[in-house]
């Protein structure tokens, strides 16, 4: 008996494929932003979005399967996504939860453009209607989130991760899953400090994937 599962399907394969190719040219892109607007990728977090709105800035395809799996093993009601970008890691969040049977997820960003790309590849690839964009800071558009937050990426400006995740934890139950990307980034550490100290109720583990994703459950 032959299985299959959505990442199989060509739509989704095919947009995957698409969007790692595109973000392979990301420091290419990055260096010719720079110099045609010196120091534009500072700033206030809005001003970083609307500046890298051409760069990917992706999980790596083994994160993603990573992803996929730890949503289809947990099968959340929600799924919260801080940091959407293009959407490549939101496919994948979405396509476990369209294999669950059950779930949805919710998504942020603040890039304009971003979001019209991504809206338009959700829709591509038949995922949209598992899928709810939030546009603008994460800070306050996840402040009015509707139910509980039942698995976490954080994925958006490393510097906010940790102030998501306290906004967040009211709505999270004993075992939800937080997964965090890029542990070799400098800013994360305010988050990784948090995670692994026992006394604020998380078992955390780092997970040798690419630049690294710190796992962590909701005790």
């Amino acid at each position: 008996m032959s299985l299959t599962h959505t990442l199989a399907e060509p739509r989704v394969q095919g947009a995957l494929d698409r969007m790692f190719a595109q973000a392979a040219h990301d420091d290419a892109t990055a260096a010719r932003i720079q110099a045609e607007r010196p120091g534009c990728l500072g700033g206030t977090p809005q001003e970083y979005a609307d500046a890298a709105a051409e760069i990917y800035m992706p999980i790596s395809r083994t994160g993603g399967k990573l992803l996929y799996n730890l949503v289809r093993a947990t099968r959340p009601a929600t799924v919260v996504e801080f940091g959407m970008s293009f959407g490549l890691s939101t496919l994948y969040l979405a396509s476990a939860v369209r294999d669950n049977g059950a779930g949805h997820v919710v998504t942020t960003e603040m890039s304009k453009d971003k979001i019209a790309a991504a809206r338009r590849t959700f829709t591509d690839t038949g995922l949209h209607d598992l899928i709810t964009v939030l546009e603008g800071d994460a800070r306050e558009t996840l402040a009015g989130l509707d139910g509980s937050a039942d698995f976490v990426l954080l994925d958006g400006w490393k510097d906010l991760c940790l102030p998501v995740l306290r906004l967040l934890e009211p709505r999270m139950k004993p075992g939800t899953l937080v997964v965090a990307d890029d542990v070799d980034l400098e800013g994360l550490r305010p988050h990784l400090d948090y995670v692994r100290d026992p006394k604020n109720g998380y078992q955390s583990v780092t997970f040798p994937v690419e630049d690294g994703m710190e796992i962590s459950c909701r005790l």
